[in-house]
């Protein structure tokens, strides 16, 4: 079931409307069955795998917490891990690295047709398989609690706002909020609303307009030269920011109707003013993820910097493949853990106070961010590499080159005149965003002005949304 769906717009009114007339004690149930309903109606087999994925780790973590053995607390870690890292090995990664395999036995003379599955990824596997392995490793570690009702450690695994795409929600946030009672708030609920409403324009005014154009060329990038290139990377590096920080605004609104706080997912990445402060600021909680269970257990920056650079490198590989089974991914994560290495070795963590010089190094970031999600965006290395190698063809006769890219690939002046302001608008909340919250920050001021944003913003959703099939979201494939 998708957020941006019209089962959706009926879904989740009768959730709610239930969810408050039940007695408190209940109303975990009713989430539970709500987010196996709202899960399975991608695929009713879907369901048997949480399920399964939810019996090992709430069993694993009971073992740890229970067993005074040392060798069947760390017996019980690796079999919750390597279940978890097995399901989503077979379901996301088998294919890859059969191919792989086999293109490498065929560099030394070994001709065989590799094994290839059909079957579907699982939507939200990546998610909810590293919920669930960061919960085990804390109990493992005696950050938090092994949870004893398998009911309500359930409905935290499951949770629908959240299970698809995150958040990638910790423990000692979520699972609390789970058990904890709830009394009505309105002003929260109100909050929760009006960050749904941004994040529908986030993904159906600009991400889903945008990708039209993406797809075009992306999809057959050998038919575009020059400008139309570069014009289709910044659509997607637009449209990728816009489709998954809107998804994570709806999923944060819709768990505030619930009296649930989830993580703060994005903070103005684009505002960035070094790549590691984009990294502190872009998917927040798969970035800190791969800190606390990645580079910090490698060694951090604890072990000299050669070895700190090689687990900068490392971490951001492993959080290409993440994303998905093709090297286009591996190579965009290996680029940006590079650039951290280079940036660590250049300047440091320095930030600087320096206006002029910060605008300058965040247009950088956005350049380097743009060219990297070439990478991420392309069907292979080779579709990148032509994109790389063609963009600037006809760039000697500047009006030329930019008129016929804006012709090319069908965005004519007056959708500029449309959605270049709409785009604008989403800039001024990010950059307002950077030091404050925006719904905060609106909040504060007049009640007349606060209405006469949000009536907008939802005129601009009815009126300039993209029509027709709700589209899904990028990271669903992930």
């Amino acid at each position: 079931m998708l957020f941006n769906s019209f089962a959706y717009a009926v879904f989740l009114p009768i959730v709610f409307a239930i969810y408050w007339a039940l007695k408190d004690q209940y109303r975990w149930i009713l989430l539970l069955i709500a987010s196996y309903f709202f899960y399975m109606c991608s695929g009713p087999a879907y369901g048997l795998l949480i399920l399964a994925v939810t019996l090992v780790s709430y069993s694993s973590a009971l073992i740890i917490e229970n067993s005074p053995d040392k060798k069947r607390k760390k017996l019980s870690l690796i079999c919750a891990v390597c279940v978890c890292m097995g399901i989503l090995f077979f379901f996301k990664y088998f294919n890859f690295f059969s191919g792989t395999a086999n293109d490498l036995m065929r560099l030394i003379g070994i001709q065989q047709d590799p094994i290839i599955l059909n079957i579907v990824l699982p939507v939200g596997i990546s998610f909810y398989t590293f919920q669930t392995m960061s919960y085990v490793i804390d109990v493992y570690k005696g950050v938090t609690h092994a949870e004893r009702h398998f009911g309500k450690y359930a409905a935290f695994v499951s949770f629908f706002p959240q299970l698809v795409a995150g958040p990638i929600e910790r423990s000692n946030n979520l699972l609390p909020q789970i058990r904890n009672r709830h009394t009505f708030d309105y002003e929260k609920a109100m909050q929760g609303v009006k960050l749904m409403l941004w994040g529908y324009y986030k993904k159906l005014v600009i991400a889903d307009v945008l990708s039209k154009y993406v797809q075009k060329v992306y999809n057959s990038p050998h038919d575009f030269t020059g400008f139309a290139l570069i014009l289709a990377t910044l659509f997607f590096t637009i449209q990728i920011y816009c489709d998954f920080s809107g998804y994570s605004d709806i999923a944060i609104g819709t768990a505030k109707l619930f009296g649930i706080d989830l993580m703060t997912n994005f903070k103005s990445p684009y505002f960035s003013g070094s790549i590691r402060e984009f990294w502190s600021r872009w998917h927040i909680s798969l970035s800190t993820w791969f800190r606390d269970y990645v580079y910090i257990p490698l060694g951090g920056n604890r072990k000299g910097k050669i070895r700190h650079y090689i687990n900068l490198v490392v971490t951001f590989l492993v959080s290409g493949l993440w994303h998905g089974a093709n090297w286009t991914f591996v190579v965009w994560g290996g680029i940006h853990g590079l650039a951290q290495v280079a940036e660590t070795a250049l300047i440091g963590r320095k930030e600087t106070k320096n206006m002029v010089l910060r605008a300058v190094r965040t247009i950088f970031v956005f350049a380097f961010c743009a060219f990297a999600w070439i990478f991420f965006v392309s069907h292979s290395i080779s579709d990148a590499f032509y994109v790389i190698t063609n963009c600037l063809d006809g760039i000697g006769n500047p009006i030329t080159y930019l008129r016929y890219g804006f012709a090319y690939i069908g965005f004519d002046e007056w959708m500029l005149a449309i959605y270049g302001p709409f785009i604008l608008i989403m800039a001024a909340y990010d950059f307002i965003s950077i030091k404050r919250d925006f719904v905060e920050w609106i909040s504060s001021k007049n009640r007349i002005l606060q209405w006469i944003f949000y009536i907008v913003i939802g005129l601009i959703v009815v009126l300039f949304s993209k029509k027709g099939v709700a589209a899904e979201f990028i990271y669903f494939q992930f």
